[in-house]
């Protein structure tokens, strides 16, 4: 971290474009931290606060649309063939498949709050062909709320945004796995009423 923020400092706008951009497609970034950090160098008056959202959202949005080329790249044909490695079969790729067209918008927009699950949301997207322009359209809204949050929570925290985004930080690890564990026993109950409702028409 203490590295990005250097060359963040001398660079800026670039630093965060490309941070942002390869800590959605791949890299272990620590995104929300640098994201912050832009806002505290907006308080500081060495970058522009609009500027840093234009940089940042642009970033998160490439980043998706890589995510989501690699899935189309990758295709149903890779799991069908390497799906039990990855504990992901036909089925269960067929219900993400469908989740992601029922509720689609609504996960692209709050799956960058979510860490790990936004690094997957993308290849999943591909992978079940969701509708480009409907991908792009909620990626993009999701991405400029997403790194708005975090660029004025570092603006207005100003020099005490260290100490606070730890406490946010910690909070947002919880809450996801809160959303994970809940989306297991959704998962979990849907599945096992339709094993009940399979038997009982038998």
């Amino acid at each position: 971290m203490h590295f990005l923020t250097t060359i963040m400092n001398e660079y800026g706008y670039l630093v965060l474009f490309l941070s942002i951009t390869l800590g959605i497609f791949a890299l272990p970034i620590p995104m929300e931290a640098m994201l912050a950090y832009a806002g505290f160098l907006s308080f500081l008056g060495k970058l522009n606060w609009f500027g840093s959202i234009l940089a940042s959202a642009a970033g998160c949005t490439l980043g998706m649309l890589l995510s989501y080329w690699v899935g189309c790249k990758l295709g149903i044909h890779f799991f069908e063939k390497h799906g039990k490695r990855l504990h992901i079969e036909p089925d269960r790729l067929n219900s993400i498949s469908n989740w992601l067209r029922k509720y689609g918008n609504k996960i692209l927009i709050i799956a960058l709050f979510i860490p790990v699950f936004r690094h997957f949301i993308g290849y999943f997207s591909g992978i079940t062909r969701l509708p480009i322009r409907i991908y792009t359209l909620y990626t993009g809204l999701g991405s400029a709320i997403w790194v708005s949050s975090f660029i004025s929570l570092g603006k207005i925290l100003g020099p005490q945004w260290e100490v606070f985004f730890e406490l946010i930080r910690k909070y947002l690890i919880l809450t996801s796995v809160v959303i994970v564990i809940l989306i297991v026993i959704i998962y979990g109950i849907r599945k096992l009423r339709n094993v009940v409702i399979e038997t009982g028409t038998k």
